[in-house]
């Protein structure tokens, strides 16, 4: 069997990573990849968004089955295209990936479906988001409608820091079109759990909960980025309130995308605040998250490869997804500056040897050049190690992080700090 994953970051060599630990031992193409994904699969060098040429290879190669990573393809509509060529893809539809793509439809589905949210306002002018945050208690969120690589949100303390927010995304664009409308959300105090599910677009299949680092630094401070780490499982995600996530959030968001026209198949990402033991959903994305996929999909128990094809083929119900016991931590590296301007090209020194340290190395922004592989990204690895106990987990992933070292390379030492003090 012939699977294409589509992407070149860590949750894509995750993806790889996983499949290729099937029993079924499928024959492994990526587009792009990446200098590790390299090592399992074969690397073609076609963007994420050439639909066309993602589909005439996969004609032309005969794959059998293609997963997407990214959301960019998604939001434009690779799925669409695939399935009217009768190609079988892992993916929501470009109407349903608008969960992800537009922050106000969303917030309009979450409406429809009766999810608890933070009350929120769109604007697309500046002027009256401007004149909106002189009334609003602070802090406040601005978040970008569009897709900005988890980039796109700003938590304003104070209406200095919102005006500079509004101004940015609106007026100067520094998110491109993502930004030309935006959404000023009421803050929620609370702990942030990501929990994702496989879905048909009828029966719903929940992960286990995990929960991402998104600030540079320790201690939760400074800018935002894409991710600088995670756990899994998380232990905010106990089992009373994985179940209430399932019948307050999941089933809904999926039955009424459904009942909308529009069957969500794929992944579903459901990014919650945990407010005094209540879920509200700060957003929903429409692909497995980065990095949590790379801490989620290492404790998958069943065989990947044959809950994608179920989900493809509506029948999540065959299938029983199982996961295996102890846990996973990520610890992300990055480059000098991220997430601001960063250089690359920076060889990366000490990867060799590292899969009997009992590390895994999964690789977001690397390239190979020469007989090096260098720095091509602001995130350019993610360590995750297993372990027995979260504590465990930690201590190997930190192990191997410490064995690994390339020019400006930053990563934090407090992945997983939350949840170890609260024990």
């Amino acid at each position: 069997m012939k699977v294409l994953v589509v992407g070149g970051g860590g949750r894509e060599h995750a993806m790889v990573w996983t499949l290729a630990k099937s029993p079924r031992r499928p024959r492994l193409y990526c587009a792009p990849g990446n200098a590790g994904i390299a090592s399992l699969a074969t690397c073609v060098p076609i963007n994420v968004i050439d639909i066309a040429g993602l589909k005439a290879f996969v004609q032309r190669e005969g794959i059998d089955l293609t997963v997407v990573g990214p959301e960019a393809p998604l939001a434009l509509g690779i799925a669409d295209e695939f399935r009217k060529a009768k190609l079988k893809i892992f993916g929501p539809t470009k109407h349903a990936a608008r969960l992800e793509a537009s922050k106000r439809f969303s917030k309009d589905m979450m409406a429809k479906a009766g999810i608890r949210t933070a009350r929120a306002r769109a604007f697309d002018q500046p002027t009256e988001a401007l004149a909106y945050v002189e009334h609003h208690e602070m802090p406040v969120v601005i978040k970008a409608d569009g897709l900005a690589q988890g980039k796109g949100v700003l938590i304003a303390a104070t209406r200095e820091d919102a005006r500079r927010a509004i101004v940015d995304s609106m007026e100067d664009a520094i998110f491109g079109e993502a930004g030309r409308q935006v959404l000023i959300e009421q803050y929620l105090p609370g702990e942030e759990l990501t929990i994702m599910a496989f879905t048909d677009g009828r029966v719903v299949a929940p992960m286990l909960p995990a929960q991402d680092h998104k600030r540079i630094g320790d201690g939760d401070t400074g800018l935002n980025t894409g991710g600088m780490g995670a756990y899994c499982p998380a232990p905010l995600g106990t089992p009373a309130l994985r179940a209430q996530v399932y019948r307050e959030v999941l089933e809904p968001i999926v039955e009424v995308m459904s009942r909308l026209g529009s069957p969500f198949q794929g992944v579903l990402y459901a990014g919650l605040m945990i407010v005094e033991g209540v879920p509200y959903v700060l957003e929903f994305n429409a692909r497995m998250g980065d990095p949590e996929t790379q801490v989620v999909l290492p404790l998958l128990k069943t065989d990947f490869l044959d809950v994608v094809e179920a989900v493809v083929e509506h029948r999540l119900d065959q299938v029983s997804v199982e996961w295996h016991d102890g846990h996973a931590v990520c610890v992300v590296m990055t480059s000098a500056g991220y997430p601001g301007p960063y250089e690359v090209g920076e060889p990366i020194r000490g990867l060799d040897g590292l899969d009997a340290q009992g590390g895994m190395v999964f690789h977001a922004g690397t390239a190979q050049h020469g007989a090096d592989i260098v720095t091509a990204g602001g995130r350019v690895l993610g360590v995750t190690g297993r372990g027995a106990t979260l504590a465990e987990a930690q201590a190997a992933a930190y192990r191997t992080a410490k064995q690994i070292a390339f020019k400006g390379c930053h990563y934090r030492q407090d992945i997983a700090y939350r949840a170890l003090a609260a024990r």
